[in-house]
């Protein structure tokens, strides 16, 4: 099981999805796109906390879209990182 102990101030909307993903939902139905480099990648939740090594190398700020069966549940309000989807 993974840690998300990533914030130690009030949660905001991208931490309530995950926490909520990771504890009471299954975390297979949500994927993350997130910036690498100058283009988005998506991956699934478990595949993106694994590469990230629980936001070590990844940080959450990166962090663009979260769907669940392709429903978005968030979207990064920086201009600079939306313009990277397609």
């Amino acid at each position: 099981m993974y840690s998300y102990n990533y914030l130690k101030r009030r949660k905001g909307v991208l931490d309530e999805v995950i926490s909520k993903a990771l504890y009471s939902d299954e975390p297979g139905n949500y994927s993350i796109s997130y910036r690498e480099f100058d283009q988005a990648r998506d991956v699934k939740l478990l595949e993106f906390l694994k590469i990230s090594d629980n936001f070590e190398t990844i940080p959450a700020s990166r962090i663009i879209l979260v769907k669940r069966k392709g429903i978005i549940l968030y979207r990064s309000s920086r201009p600079e990182l939306c313009k990277l989807l397609k």
